[in-house]
């Protein structure tokens, strides 16, 4: 079973686009072949469900970030290699040799260039065959990294296999000829080939762990633990959360369980609500995929999926208001949670899109409803303070937590620090006057009203 995500979520969070200069996917994009960026893209689109897993790729990529390795094969060698793999081998070594022989006769004959890439492939092949070995006796030297050990081990006897390791002593000792070329191209495209691929997969994926590992580095990121899901267990918890695209963001604390596993949070806007749950977003879904997080610290229980409602748009082309918008989406995710997954579950400025008594009705009613579901973990936003005060009469297992906002004279200043409790804040009509809006349109009458006199 996969990780469930929608194209909301994924939208709200930013996490995918691969040419969407500052998505998710992008901080990570430190691949070197094009292989490498298909793995990753992958990886992005399927996170892990199960704990063994998600914590085996945790460990890997520690492993290459206490190390500082270099990826030992430049993207050049690589596509080379993909070239020359990707022409149609033959079936016997007379195969080859017809196939370079005729090869051969049209380069003479009309300057084709086939006969140069099978020979360059070769020698490329070999090339990255030769690195790729070396470098996993190195890994092996380095430490001992026994969840990388089968990876490593399948490695080496691809290199050793009979046919590769003559080829690779050849290789070493003698410039082959025309007849050893086509035993090698043999060996490489048809008799070994499948092993060849094997290891070009587990190159992508070395690629991969260590230009991810090389970001957590630069960035000052850090790797969660999972748990297994386990009822009335359920934990997910953050210390120094960030979002991590942002250098010097303000970092929080956040826990939920079983027992306090619905977040209620309020503040001004701009008082840092909405960054907050997508950094939590953020930190769960790259969790899930063993990736390093924006916390110095994470522990959590292996959830089902992921649901946002962040930035909902309207859909003007279905006839459907922004409200009624808003409505569809609390349903889509009300039935998914009533399926009985463990599933995170973020909704901002619940029914924004509706009158404030209506609002707040609303928002008391559908909050209260999703918390008697102790498999799942909430975080709720709102401007209705309102709401807040009669949950906290109502309902035992919520957390009220506020940003709050500092006013200094006239001007408000934010702490981007979460605090306990609901927020007093009432500093829209002050902030709306600071700006001197009544003033202009009163100007802009006082102005029409000379014109017309």
């Amino acid at each position: 079973m996969s990780f469930t995500v929608d194209k909301q979520t994924l939208d709200d969070l930013n996490v995918l686009g691969k040419y969407k200069g500052n998505s998710i996917y992008n901080l990570f994009d430190r691949t070197q072949t094009r292989g490498g960026g298909q793995v990753l893209e992958a990886m992005f689109q399927h996170p892990l469900t199960d704990a063994e897993a998600i914590n085996r790729r945790t460990a890997i990529l520690k492993f290459f970030q206490a190390g500082a390795f270099t990826f030992p094969v430049d993207k050049a060698l690589c596509e080379e290699v993909e070239q020359y793999l990707s022409m149609a081998g033959s079936a016997t070594v007379a195969g080859s040799a017809l196939k370079m022989i005729r090869s051969k006769a049209m380069r003479v004959i009309a300057s084709d260039q086939e006969y140069e890439l099978i020979s360059q492939g070769i020698q490329s092949t070999i090339r990255l065959v030769l690195r790729t070995r070396q470098f996993m006796v190195e890994l092996a030297a380095a430490g001992d990294p026994s969840f990388y050990k089968s990876t490593m081990d399948e490695v080496l006897r691809i290199c050793d296999t009979p046919g590769m390791k003559a080829l690779l002593a050849a290789r070493v000792n003698t410039k082959p000829g025309f007849a050893q070329q086509v035993k090698f191209d043999h060996q490489l495209r048809y008799a070994g080939r499948q092993d060849l691929e094997k290891l070009m997969s587990i190159l992508y994926e070395l690629d991969v762990f260590i230009a991810v590992s090389k970001v957590a580095a630069e960035k000052k990121l850090h790797y969660a633990q999972a748990l297994p899901f386990k009822e009335g267990r359920n934990q997910i918890s953050m210390k120094e959360l960030v979002h991590p695209q942002l250098p010097g963001a303000v970092a929080n604390n956040i826990g939920t369980d079983a027992n306090r596993n619905l977040v209620f949070l309020t503040g001004a806007n701009m008082a840092g609500k909405s960054t907050f749950m997508k950094s939590f977003g953020i930190a769960v879904y790259l969790a899930h995929m063993g990736f390093p997080v924006g916390a110095e610290e994470m522990v959590f229980s292996v959830q089902d999926g992921m649901y946002t409602s962040i930035n909902v748009p309207d859909n003007l082309a279905a006839g459907y208001s922004h409200f009624y918008a808003e409505v569809l989406r609390v349903k889509n995710v009300a039935e998914e949670v009533s399926r009985g997954k463990n599933l995170v579950i973020i909704f901002d400025e619940l029914f924004k899109g509706t009158n404030v008594k209506d609002a707040y009705d609303a928002t008391v009613a559908v909050t209260e409803a999703f918390g008697e579901n102790r498999n799942c973990c909430f975080i709720v936003s709102t401007h209705i303070v309102e709401a807040g005060e009669t949950l906290r009469e109502r309902s035992s297992n919520m957390q009220f937590l506020f940003f709050p906002t500092i006013m200094d004279k006239r001007v408000p200043r934010y702490t981007y620090k979460l605090q306990e409790g609901i927020s007093a804040d009432r500093h829209g009509m002050m902030i709306i006057t600071n700006e001197g809006i009544v003033d202009i349109i009163r100007g802009k009458k006082e102005k029409a009203a000379i014109v017309w006199q």
